[in-house]
């Protein structure tokens, strides 16, 4: 097979409409000698420098992930050059940077980088794909921040890999009958959110309303696996775009969901800002519901945390943990609602809703009635609990802020559903936080200008009821430490809330004489996206 080269550089305006900084583009280029050996090849250069030292940083955090990680430590063979080939002298100012005290305004970093884990948040190089998170494998250089990027990717020898990637270009896909494709990231923040899937690819395009969407799989099952699903995925991606009423703008005119599912990968999933990543040891076939599950998790990130974003997040500092006491919401609220959003597009039944509705109570102690810490005081330890460490190793903590955020969504829910008559439901109030604090975007791609802090929130939960329910509700489920009545509030909803063996509960549907119950409305909306 011919060896092709792929290259993503700078271009002008008519590259995918992506704004550039006037600066000169930081261009990396990346290289796969030996891929069954599981490292590659990188080569940074640096132009128009000022005469200070240059600081170069392998990132401390991957965005997606609030605690710290050792990129560095997979890095090796480092050496930094003039243009014309002279090596330039290195330091290590401390064990995550490189500093070249001395040089001419170019330099030209040449290292390797090892990649042996199969997630959303390291580096995976075998010889049958590269997985690149760009926290594991780019170098960055401080005070950069805001210039392009310009990038390179050469496939092994013999190999026709494919790109997927939310980075700018045509389709923002390679495709091996073209030699070259161009791809660019406009700043730092983008690049590093903006993870590569470059291999052998089965892809499968769909559009809804206004949006084009892209199902990027790399696995080892069939094209027929992913023709299985991908009606199911266009049906999560419908229901959501209904709860907030419109879809994001998606910079490079396209999301992509970026699959690994292969017997070394392990089960993550990790959103970004026009693309996610999900991975599995397991194939389609066997593991659909799962797979689903994770789409309707990470494609509300869309909107919940990339663009309805916590100030504690904005922007993401790539040199340290990233502590956010909003994640209840951020993170809560989206685990909520990707069983709802399952069960509306009719992939699951009520009675499945109902098992997770069991499972949430029973792992936050919801018999208890309170917490030995806050929902804030949870999202806060997230630096200590979210997989900090190769092994993916966490701290045990009482309760997980994910789940913990879940059941506070569904007090919320089913609160603002009986205080209104059925007139009002969390869905308004993720509509108005999209309006005010993720619809109007940012000056730049890749940040949010509007991010919310905890007032901003009980804000706009307080104009949608009224201002003593918004504070009420936030000092005892938020700020405090008590858990709400969910027998009382499940069941006017047709939920009964019974003791189960062993002092847990369950959630049962409450069934009318005949035997069954019914759905007096429709959950499966389509009326959002206007005319047929």
């Amino acid at each position: 097979m011919k060896r092709w080269l792929l290259v993503l550089t700078l271009v002008a305006a008519a590259t995918a409409g992506a704004p550039f900084d006037a600066a000169a583009p930081v261009r990396y280029r990346f290289s796969f000698p030996a891929p069954e050996d599981r490292w590659m090849q990188v080569d940074a250069t640096f132009t128009e420098l000022p005469a200070a030292p240059l600081e170069l940083r392998m990132s401390r955090s991957s965005p997606g992930r609030y605690s710290a990680h050792d990129f560095a430590k997979e890095v090796y063979d480092v050496h930094a050059y003039t243009p014309d080939g002279r090596e330039l002298r290195t330091e290590r100012p401390d064990d995550s940077g490189w500093r070249v005290p001395a040089h001419g305004g170019t330099v030209a970093m040449k290292y390797k980088v090892r990649g042996n884990r199969l997630d959303g948040t390291y580096l995976a190089i075998d010889s049958s794909h590269a997985h690149i998170n760009m926290p594991a494998a780019i170098m960055w250089g401080r005070g950069l921040d805001d210039r392009p990027a310009a990038l390179t990717f050469q496939s092994p020898p013999g190999a026709d890999w494919q790109i997927a990637t939310q980075l700018f270009g045509d389709g923002s896909l390679y495709d091996p009958r073209r030699p070259v494709a161009e791809f660019t990231a406009p700043n730092l923040q983008y690049l590093m959110d903006s993870p590569v899937e470059f291999g052998p690819l089965t892809v499968e395009s769909f559009v809804v309303g206004p949006r084009t969407f892209r199902l990027a799989v790399h696995h080892t099952g069939t094209a027929g696996e992913v023709q299985m699903v991908v009606g199911d995925v266009a049906k999560i991606v419908q229901q959501q775009g209904a709860i907030y009423g419109e879809f994001p703008s998606f910079e490079p005119g396209v999301y992509t969901f970026l699959v690994d599912y292969l017997p070394q990968a392990n089960a993550d999933a990790m959103e970004h800002r026009n693309s996610t990543v999900i991975t599995a040891p397991r194939s389609i076939t066997r593991s659909r519901l799962d797979l689903l599950d994770s789409v309707a998790h990470e494609f509300f990130h869309a909107w919940n945390v990339e663009r309805i974003r916590p100030r504690s997040l904005e922007p993401f500092d790539l040199n340290r943990p990233n502590p956010s006491g909003e994640l209840w919401l951020a993170e809560g609220f989206t685990q909520y609602y990707g069983p709802l959003v399952l069960q509306r597009a009719g992939i699951v039944d009520l009675r499945h809703t109902t098992g997770v509705f069991t499972t949430l109570l029973r792992t936050i102690g919801a018999e208890s009635g309170r917490l030995a810490r806050s929902a804030e005081e949870i999202s806060r330890r997230a630096v200590v609990t979210d997989g900090g460490g190769a092994d993916g190793a966490t701290w045990v903590d009482d309760v997980s802020y994910y789940q913990l955020g879940a059941a506070i969504a569904l007090s919320l829910d089913l609160s603002m559903r009986q205080r209104s008559n059925g007139r009002l439901s969390l869905d308004d109030f993720m509509q108005q936080m999209w309006r005010r604090y993720g619809k109007p975007g940012g000056a730049r791609q890749g940040y949010v200008d509007r991010p919310y802090t905890m007032a901003d929130a009980e804000a706009t939960l307080a104009g949608i009821t009224d201002r003593a329910f918004a504070r009420d509700f936030f000092n005892r489920y938020i700020k405090g430490r008590e858990l709400a009545d969910y027998q009382r509030l499940l069941a006017p909803a047709g939920f009964l809330v019974k003791r189960a063996p062993r002092g847990s509960v369950e959630v049962v549907p409450i069934e009318s004489a005949g035997g069954t119950l019914t759905v007096a409305q429709r959950t499966f909306r389509d009326d959002w996206l206007g005319p047929k």
